[in-house]
């Protein structure tokens, strides 16, 4: 209950104050948005109470053993989503001031999470979920850095540990490829022991599948779902640049992979509805508008296509953002996340989703790492594509493009 009242709070202030244009409000909101959506997962793991106080919900049919896979899963998704919003310097703003919380919440957490004498040690060794999820939390130490090299030294050797031992188990043969992947590379990345053939076999297989004009099949079979961006582009991308880095591949698979997630991009931006919303589709739509974060990373790279401005992405997701997190039931009385979409829809869960499973919905605010001053946030409203098409405004045609 403090919690919430603490939330309740850091809104009446944050809201309260005087905004200098639409866009400054827009990231107020997704602050508040992410902080309230994050805070219960990090000050649980600073606390010790991660496990005791997270709620289990599973999705219809759960197969798995959920409290081997949940917590870990809440974690490194949680961090995958913050981490570029964390990596900011710090301010004196409210935003400023709920970001440094949040920071050393989670960097007075993670050591707890490889301590295995801790109540929230979390697990990394069995089961094949933990590929999954280790995946994420490399990525965001890929994404942040800095969230790395503030860990003293002995839990940065457990965290090596931790990743290592996941290569005693073989990753599905799917987007999964990308999950042992770029655990590696930020291995690579960081001058630990690696095994190269994890992301080699990654790399291959992904450009083995890319089918066409920014899509990339899901293994040997075309999913029509969110997982090009849920996973694909933006793991494929930044482990290529981690291979760039190591001289395993030329810097043009590089540009190219990036310029594939551009054009994808552009679909994500167009399914847009002028009113704000999109379609609920394909597998995992309880991960909600982590639907969006190819978007959001091509935002963050500064990589937007000319025709698409910063602010109609600003825009656009920020009513996709409102109509997800306001609708009632999408946060539990003691503000966690409930399985759903848009309320509490248990229903439309998978097998494999749980609570932690949930908060890969981070990843939809990645373009809080860009500073408060970047024209994303600055530059007045704009309607997106979908919104001036339908309005009879002049806009763009749509093609196919070969990279």
């Amino acid at each position: 209950m403090k919690n919430l009242l603490l939330v309740g709070l850091l809104l009446a202030v944050t809201f309260s104050a005087p905004a200098q244009n639409t866009g400054e409000k827009d990231r107020q909101y997704w602050a508040q948005t992410l902080y309230k959506i994050s805070y219960p997962v990090l000050q649980n793991l600073a606390a010790g109470t991660l496990k005791k106080n997270m709620p289990l919900e599973l999705g219809p049919g759960y197969g798995g053993n959920v409290k081997a896979m949940t917590y870990l899963e809440a974690v490194g998704r949680t961090m995958a989503g913050i981490a570029p919003w964390l990596a900011l310097p710090d301010d004196n703003t409210p935003e400023g001031q709920q970001r440094k919380q949040l920071r050393e919440l989670l960097l007075k957490g993670l050591p707890h999470a490889v301590d295995p004498g801790h109540p929230d040690y979390l697990n990394f060794r069995t089961e094949q979920q933990p590929i999954v999820d280790a995946a994420f939390l490399a990525h965001a130490f890929l994404r942040a850095p800095g969230l790395w090299k503030a860990l003293d030294s002995v839990t940065q050797h457990r965290f090596i540990l931790e990743f290592s031992s996941l290569r005693d188990r073989i990753p599905a043969y799917s987007n999964w490829l990308l999950f042992a992947g770029i655990t590696e590379a930020f291995l690579a990345k960081i001058g630990a022991g690696y095994d190269p053939l994890r992301i080699d076999i990654a790399y291959r297989k992904f450009k083995e599948w890319y089918v066409g004009d920014g899509w990339y099949k899901d293994g040997e079979n075309f999913a029509m779902d969110y997982y090009n961006s849920f996973v694909i582009h933006p793991m494929l991308v930044d482990m290529l640049a981690v291979m760039v880095a190591k001289k395993m591949v030329a810097e043009t698979e590089y540009t190219k992979a990036v310029k594939r997630m551009v054009r994808y991009s552009e679909y994500l931006e167009r399914s847009i509805s002028p009113e704000g919303y999109f379609p609920v589709m394909g597998r995992s739509m309880a991960y909600r508008n982590a639907a969006f974060q190819a978007l959001g990373q091509v935002a963050l790279m500064e990589k937007l296509p000319e025709y698409i401005q910063p602010a109609q992405v600003r825009c656009g997701l920020t009513k996709v953002i409102q109509h997800i997190f306001e609708q009632r039931g999408t946060f539990s009385a003691d503000g966690w996340l409930q399985l759903g979409f848009a309320g509490h829809q248990p229903e439309i869960a998978d097998t494999y989703t749980s609570t932690g499973s949930l908060y890969l919905c981070t990843v939809g605010f990645l373009p809080l790492g860009l500073p408060a001053n970047h024209p994303f946030w600055t530059a007045p409203a704009a309607d997106w594509t979908a919104k001036k098409i339908w309005n009879g405004a002049p806009a763009r045609k749509d093609y196919k493009v070969d990279y």
